[in-house]
Order: structure tokens, then C-alpha cells, then sequence
């Protein structure tokens, strides 16, 4: 944890809850209109003793939401704190371990920026001021289920719109809203190994918590002996919305997604009852659960899922750079059609970036696999940039556990948060067909036009086959199984970019994802690393389940206790210009 951090937590903390809670009483009463979740400033807006009796009953795991970048504002500004937040703004540490704040700089919308302020560089910002703009306004610390069903159940009785943030990761703010309670999970941080049977699996599992972190889970999973499957990016929850909304990481070329790993839920549904769904318990929650998207359905408490026999793992990486564009592009289609002979190796799984000129294979992962496995498997490959002239950077090697492996080629990754992000599943027959490969290359092109901008492509198998499943049994969208590979194209962002250029590039994103769409017609997206507001979202990110989705929404959450955008049919529901959340 950075000192910056550190200090913030201190922080809050120590903030006396009943202090808070007067300034967040309402001034001037606005609405009572029920049809709409109540905001702070409404008549409806809950009371200091109403919101002080919900502290007592979570045992004063009650905090009140504040801004991070507070502390550069107002009498008692810090011009240190402030500056550490300058310096760390763009990185997901402070964000991870704080009750409200998020990682989405697009949804922060600038109402509290440590560019801003008294102690801002640009005069013309030095008179800003500080909102909590579309943060909560409170968190409930939620460590078991009493304090998450005391949290819905207040939200709901009250009519105030709730949010559940886990580390905070999220590009499409679905974690946090304006004067909303959210249910802060962070700290379930459970996890535990033994022996499952079922009439579906019997084997080893894990249960872990809605908090567990990627890096926590796999360091865990070494030390039992296991392998379970889980995201790219060491600190994102991987009990939380990662695996509620399909789940992609290293292994899935040999277990395929998270969601194909499940095998139940721990929940609180939108009525308070706190219940395990599971294919023999509450089976059609466990099935939108699997896939469908977070935050919609019910609160996770903890997932338990498959866990697999250790042992060694393969791993290589591979980079160039070339300034002849017509070389360069040779060589990314020429990936793109060797990636379906790796598509063929059980398990192996790869991710490239590309920005313009360059190419950085991050990481193979083959499970099980030997240096000689990998040569063999990028051979093709490498004689393809030989005869192009490309030279080659390169380092392959084995680790005794993938806890090893995933270290050694992840674990000097720096994560930042200052990416604004979109992506498309490129099918396999769309690289086999030469004229389909074209196009996609000519829009890849014109992406790596834009300013600041590069993309991923991140090849899995994750076929029915590898899953170990059959159409149907989860909400996972077809397209996943058809696809070759996910692409993610990104546009790195200033940290002091304003709301206007942050919006500005979110509908390049747009206007990318609908490029890629025109190719690949047929295909889909994953809803986790898109765009919000996109046109195509019932089709693209939840395709044939989106009826179904809609149907277990309303079994569940009549009353839409749990909303956001683009969960399946939030819009039943529509956010106004205000901050309220009100019924169509």
C-alpha cells in the first residue's frame, strides 16, 4: 500500500459518522417523488437518526463518502497530501482500499480533481471547488451477510439508490452513484480449499470471498496446491464482478472462463434473504450469476468454483518494433493467422499489445508445457518475422507453479487507471477469411491513428469443449465460444483531462467498437472492458440470454433495488441530468 493511501484511509476512518451525516442532511427540500430514488437535499432524504440507527445496527461499519482529492481543498487543504494525489492519480493504489472512490476517471466527472484548487498549476483552475459529484454518499464495510442485509434492506425501505463496490475496477460506473449507499465488499477476503460433490462436479474447489483479489486468490491456490482460474490483473476482485460477468484470465485456454468454473453463490437478494444459488438451489440466479453481469441480480457474497491440480507452467515473451509500416502490419496479420494454430495447443493462452510500431507479446501461458513446447508452438511464427527482417526480443522458461509463473511475468506490470476502454470478439472465421483479416486490419490502423491510443489482443480457446459445457448452461454470450481472440482498444488519458475530453474519447470508443462491429457482424463484446453508453448493447454484451437476463431481473429485483448501465433492463429505469435514478 503507497503512503498516500495509507494516509487516506487514516483519514476517513477517523471521520466522526455523526459529524458527516449533518452535512449530508437535507438544506432544502426538493422532491418527495417516490418514483425516484431520493437524494441528498430531498424531503425524502433519510434523517441523521435514521442513517445513525443503520450505523448502530452494522455495528459502526457505517462511513460516510468522501473525495479523495478533498484533502486539496477547503480551510484545512494539504498541500503534501495533494501532491502525492498529483503524483498517484493515475494509478489504481488509492483507490483500491477506499470505501466510494473509483477506478473509472470518466464517472468521476472531475467534481474533485487534485489538479484543481488552490494548489492547481493552471490558475484558471484555482478557484474550483469540490463535489462528491456521482460518489455515495455512504459505504456500509461489509464483512458478513447481517451487514449486507442490513444495507438492502435500508436502501430499499428508504428508496435510495444502492451501489456495490468491490476494488473498484470498473470502466463503465457501475459501482458507484450519485448519493447512493453503496455495499463496499472489499474486505471479504475469505478462501478456502476442500473436497465439493454434487450431481454436476466432484472434486476440489475453492470458496472465496467477493474481495479476494487475483493476486491474493493464486497465492492461496499455490499454497493448497491449486490452480484456480482467474483475471489478468492482480488486484481485481475475483469473487466480485470479474467472474458475474464472464471472467477471462491466463488458464482460460484450459478451463475456460470464470464463469464456466462456478459452482455456487453466496447471496443477499434485493428481499434481504441470504441464499446459496447453485444448478440444484436457486438455479436460474445461478445461471444469470454466471456471466449475466454484476450488481444486477443480488449482492455476492462469495463464489465457489473449480479448483485444479498444480504444476508447471510455460511462459515466454516476445517484442519488436518496426517503423516500416507495411512490415509492421505484415507481421500483426501474420499473428492473427498463427493464432489459429495456437488455438489448436491445449491451454495456451497469449496477450499482445500494439501500439503504433510496436509489439509486445506480454505473456504466453501454457499450463503443463515445456520450453520446447512454446518454441515449437511460436516457430511459425518467428520464421514468419525472419522473412519479414524483423528482429526479435525474447524470453521463454517454465516456473513449478503458475503462483510462479503468473509472478515472474506479470508481477512488474504497472495497472493504471487513466485508460478509457472498448473492445470486440474477433471470431475465428473472420481471420481465416483474407478479405475479413483486411478489413480488420485497416480499422486496427486507423485506431492506432488516435492520439495515445493502443489495443490488446488477448487469444483464448474457450469453446464449449475446453469449458467443459454445453450452449445454454450459463449466461456467457455465444460469441465467446466463436471467437479467437478479444481485442480491447484503449486511449490513455492525460490524469488531468477534463470531463469534456474524457467524454470525447469515450464515443471514439464507441465509434471503434461499432468499426469492428461492421466486420464482424455475427460476434459480440465483453461487457467488463466496454463502453456504457453503447448502441448496440443489448446485442452485443448479452446477445441470446438478454430475455432471459430481463426475466430473472424481475423475479429477483422487481423493485430494482439493484441497478446500473448497461446492466439487462436497466432501462426500466432512467439516470436524469440531476443525479436521480427515477422509473420510466
Amino acid at each position: 500500500m503507497s503512503p498516500v493511501s495509507s494516509l487516506l484511509i487514516k483519514v476517513w476512518a477517523v471521520v466522526s459518522v455523526a459529524s458527516s451525516l449533518a452535512q449530508a442532511a437535507p438544506s432544502e427540500p426538493r422532491t418527495n417523488n417516490a418514483s425516484c430514488r431520493f437524494l441528498p437535499g430531498d424531503a425524502g432524504w433519510p434523517s441523521v437518526s435514521t442513517w445513525s440507527s443503520l450505523n448502530d445496527t452494522v455495528g459502526g461499519r457505517l462511513i460516510a463518502g468522501s473525495p479523495l482529492a478533498h484533502a486539496c481543498y477547503g480551510s484545512n487543504a494539504n498541500e503534501a497530501i495533494c501532491a502525492s494525489l498529483q503524483e498517484n492519480w493515475a494509478t489504481l493504489d488509492p483507490f483500491l482500499a477506499d470505501p466510494v472512490n473509483v477506478q473509472s476517471m470518466l464517472f468521476e466527472n472531475t467534481s474533485c480533481s487534485p489538479f484543481y484548487g488552490p494548489f492547481s498549476a493552471n490558475a484558471a483552475y484555482q478557484n474550483a471547488t469540490c463535489s462528491m459529484g456521482n460518489l455515495a454518499s455512504y459505504a456500509i464495510n461489509i464483512t458478513d451477510a447481517a451487514s449486507a442485509i442490513a444495507g438492502v434492506n435500508f436502501a430499499r425501505e428508504h428508496n435510495i439508490r444502492l451501489s456495490i463496490k468491490n476494488t473498484g475496477h470498473d470502466f463503465l460506473g457501475r459501482n458507484m452513484g450519485k448519493g447512493s449507499l453503496s455495499l463496499w465488499t472489499h474486505y471479504l477476503k475469505n478462501a478456502s480449499f476442500f473436497a465439493y460433490s454434487s450431481a454436476n462436479y466432484t472434486g476440489p474447489a475453492a470458496r472465496i470471498g467477493a474481495g479476494l483479489q487475483v493476486q491474493e486468490l493464486y497465492e492461496a491456490s499455490a499454497a493448497a496446491g491449486y490452480r484456480v482460474t482467474g483475471g489478468g490483473c492482480p488486484t481485481v476482485g475475483a469473487g466480485g464482478g470479474w467472474v458475474q460477468s464472464g471472467g477471462h484470465g491466463p488458464l482460460s485456454s484450459l478451463y475456460g472462463l470464470g464463469a464456466d468454473q462456478t459452482l455456487e453463490f453466496e447471496v443477499v437478494t434485493a428481499d434481504g434473504q441470504h441464499l446459496t444459488a447453485s444448478p440444484d438451489e436457486n438455479a436460474d440466479l445461478f445461471w444469470a450469476l454466471s456471466g449475466g453481469g454484476p450488481a444486477n441480480f443480488a449482492l455476492v457474497l462469495s463464489v465457489t468454483m473449480k479448483a485444479h491440480e498444480d504444476g508447471p507452467v510455460a511462459g515466454a515473451t516476445l517484442s519488436f518494433t518496426e517503423d516500416d509500416s507495411d512490415k509492421y502490419w505484415a507481421a500483426v496479420e501474420a499473428w492473427q493467422r498463427h493464432l489459429l494454430v495456437l488455438d489448436t495447443i491445449p491451454g495456451f493462452q497469449t496477450m499482445v499489445g500494439m501500439a503504433k510500431g510496436s509489439f509486445s507479446l506480454d505473456y504466453v501461458t501454457l499450463p503443463d508445457g515445456s520450453v520446447d513446447d512454446i518454441n515449437a508452438g511460436l516457430a511459425p511464427f518467428y520464421q514468419e518475422l525472419a522473412s519479414l527482417n524483423i528482429s526479435v526480443t525474447n524470453d521463454t522458461r517454465v516456473h513449478d507453479s503458475f503462483w510462479e509463473h503468473y509472478q515472474y511475468f506479470e508481477g512488474s506490470t504497472t495497472w493504471t487507471r487513466n485508460d478509457s476502454v472498448g473492445n470486440r470478439l474477433i471470431p475465428r472465421d473472420a481471420v481465416r477469411n483474407e478479405t475479413t483479416l483486411a478489413a480488420l486490419t485497416q480499422v486496427y490502423k486507423d485506431i492506432l491513428d488516435y492520439p495515445n491510443s493502443y489495443f490488446y489482443i488477448i487469444a483464448y480457446n474457450v469453446t464449449h469443449t475446453v469449458a467443459g459445457n454445453s450452449r445454454g448452461d450459463n449466461a456467457v454470450i455465444e460469441a465467446w465460444r466463436d471467437s479467437l481472440y478479444l481485442n480491447n482498444v484503449i486511449i490513455l488519458n492525460d490524469p488531468q483531462a477534463t470531463s469534456e475530453e474524457l467524454g470525447e474519447y469515450a464515443q471514439e470508443l464507441n465509434v471503434w467498437q461499432e468499426n469492428m462491429r461492421a466486420v464482424t457482424p455475427d460476434s459480440g463484446a465483453y461487457m467488463n472492458e466496454a463502453t456504457y453508453d453503447y448502441e448496440y448493447w443489448k446485442d452485443d454484451y448479452y446477445g441470446e440470454t438478454y430475455d432471459k437476463l430481463v426475466e430473472i431481473k424481475h423475479k429477483y429485483d422487481p423493485g430494482y433495488v439493484f441497478w446500473n448501465r448497461p446492466g439487462a433492463g436497466y432501462d426500466a429505469y432512467e439516470l436524469k441530468a440531476d443525479g436521480h435514478l427515477c422509473k420510466v
